[in-house]
């Protein structure tokens, strides 16, 4: 049963990262486009455009996820994400309480060691890093486990 459940995990992680990915650009995109109800406080709106912290976050949720998401340059982008949600739980959340089911942080803190785990795992299965990695020649890819090198016996 482990070995299967081995096998499966680049397959699992690369769900994983689609999910995650998908769920961060959505968030994005609500807030600086207005779909699918618009900014959170903002009765289906927008932030306004060059805002601090909430305009600038809205972009870094929105180009972030959608990398995560393709699974293109997993590590940097999920480093970047997982850093954005880092402040806004210290800098919005945490003032409110110290436990983020009192202060309202969950989704920040869940995106954030979400996000931690890519960067340490890579993109795992169905990434664009395998096919950029491939197309430029190297052996592996981000997130991609390497080939061993077979040596020759000698005779």
């Amino acid at each position: 049963m482990s070995a299967r459940l081995n096998s499966a995990q680049p397959y699992a992680l690369g769900l994983f990262r689609i999910v995650v990915g998908l769920l961060f650009a959505v968030h994005g995109a609500a807030s600086l486009f207005g779909v699918l109800g618009g900014a959170a406080g903002t009765n289906g709106g927008t932030i306004p455009s060059g805002t601090w912290p909430g305009w600038y976050a809205a972009v870094i949720q929105l180009v972030a996820g959608a990398l995560v998401l393709l699974g293109l340059g997993t590590r940097g982008a999920a480093l970047i994400a997982s850093g954005s949600m880092a402040f806004a739980y210290f800098d919005v959340h945490q003032q409110a309480a110290l436990w983020p089911i009192q202060n309202g942080g969950e989704l920040s803190v869940l995106f954030c060691w979400a996000f931690f785990l890519l960067v340490f795992t890579g993109s795992g299965a169905f990434g664009l890093d395998r096919l950029v990695g491939r197309a430029a020649g190297r052996g592996t890819a981000e997130g991609a486990e390497p080939v061993a090198e077979q040596t020759p016996i000698a005779a």
